[in-house]
């Protein structure tokens, strides 16, 4: 089944169903791994799934939601996305699908968008073999830059792909070590 993004939108059901989600699932690989109707309330109240600067969507497997999806920094050249599959459709492969499905619909949908990025723990595998398998280049490691629930920080790495890139099916890549001491 292909994958497909249904918006958001700034309603009740949409409230409810973030909020049902939030709740439901963990995400041990965010700032927030758990969250509380409380803090899912919250961020639904904030605007972050529907605003001028970001955009929520369901994903949809087929007939399944298997997650969602916040595109931020759609008034910029270079927007980022929050992913989250509910627990039941991890580990199933579908990672790199719903990131080629991305990417095609910010690359065909917004005119802007030179570069598209992602940022993940250095502890998520997952998604970094899942950035790789889809195009993207590790363009930085922050170290110490991810705050975590268990308590120390681990380093955050950035992941970005170029729309030439992604048109071309091919990756340009940059030479790490470019400068000596």
């Amino acid at each position: 089944m292909p994958i497909t993004f249904s918006p958001m939108a700034n309603s009740e059901q949409d409230s409810r169903d973030l909020v049902e989600f939030l709740t439901s699932n963990r995400f041990p690989f965010h700032v927030r791994a758990r969250h509380s109707e409380e803090s899912a309330r919250e961020s639904v109240a904030s605007g972050r799934f529907w605003s001028e600067e970001s955009l929520g969507y369901w994903i949809n497997d087929g007939a399944s939601r298997i997650g969602l999806v916040v595109l931020e920094d759609l008034d910029e050249d270079t927007p980022m996305f929050d992913l989250r599959l509910a627990e039941e459709f991890r580990g199933k492969g579908l990672g790199p699908k719903v990131l080629t499905a991305l990417c095609a619909k910010v690359f065909e949908q917004f005119p802007e968008p030179v570069r598209f990025e992602g940022q993940t723990r250095e502890d998520n595998i997952a998604m970094r073999k899942t950035f790789l398998r889809t195009g993207f280049l590790k363009e930085a490691h922050y170290r110490l830059g991810w705050p975590t629930a268990e308590g120390p920080r681990v380093a955050s790495v950035a992941y970005a792909i170029l729309r030439q890139d992604w048109e071309s099916k091919d990756t340009t890549s940059f030479e790490w070590d470019d400068l000596p001491a």
